[in-house]
């Protein structure tokens, strides 16, 4: 299927977070709460509309342990888009994002949109970190962000969706140079003038649950 631009995502995070889980909910629609650990990087893809554009987006799932770090570093560089999730009822994967995030502005490139996202927003009993803690972390730190649960689904297309609103923003702005794919940016090619955008859904690949 023809799409205007493809765009690189990375999803980041400690284990168990349920990165793998987002991925797949978001390609598949649908939850796996047994799962195996990611080992190295897991791949999944679906088109979206943004504006009526259809735009590709090519996600690449990273394992959170500390063995895989080097792996993931390396998939930082052509990224356009990253996630990066923690669990809100594990205090110490809210204190690791620093960490994450000085690993994804070293390897990165300096105009990635980030997504930060506090995942199982659904076992709120269960609640570790509060919302205003990853709103404030994400102000701090010039981050989108959002509260999503992989179990239900909430705010997990919202959370893909407006990364790629923002880099399709910083591309009318001028930031991003759409010939140089080290951006993680493609420009797509073959469409039909015309042609509507995309239909929302569309899956060609998908990785496994949940890292």
């Amino acid at each position: 299927m023809s799409y205007d631009y493809l765009f690189k995502y990375i999803i980041i995070g400690d284990t168990g977070v349920g990165k793998s889980c987002l991925l797949l909910q978001f390609t598949d629609k649908r939850f796996q709460p047994v799962h195996d650990l990611t080992i190295g990087v897991e791949f999944g893809a679906r088109m979206v509309s943004i504006d009526s554009r259809p735009i590709k987006l090519q996600i690449w799932d990273t394992a959170g342990q500390e063995s895989f770090r080097s792996i993931t570093r390396s998939y930082y560089r052509g990224a356009a888009g990253a996630l990066l999730v923690y669990d809100i009822t594990r205090r110490d994967t809210f204190n690791h994002l620093a960490s994450w995030l000085e690993d994804a502005r070293q390897h990165a490139n300096p105009n990635m949109t980030i997504m930060l996202i506090g995942n199982k927003c659904d076992l709120s009993h269960r609640r570790a970190v509060s919302k205003e803690e990853g709103e404030q972390f994400a102000k701090e730190n010039g981050l989108l962000f959002l509260e999503a649960s992989a179990r239900t689904a909430q705010n997990v297309e919202e959370a893909f969706i407006r990364t790629a609103g923002k880099i399709l923003q910083n591309i009318k702005e001028g930031v991003f140079d759409v010939s140089n794919e080290s951006f993680g940016i493609k420009v797509g090619y073959g469409r039909p003038q015309g042609q509507s955008g995309a239909r929302d859904g569309t899956v060609s690949a998908r990785g496994g649950c949940c890292s």
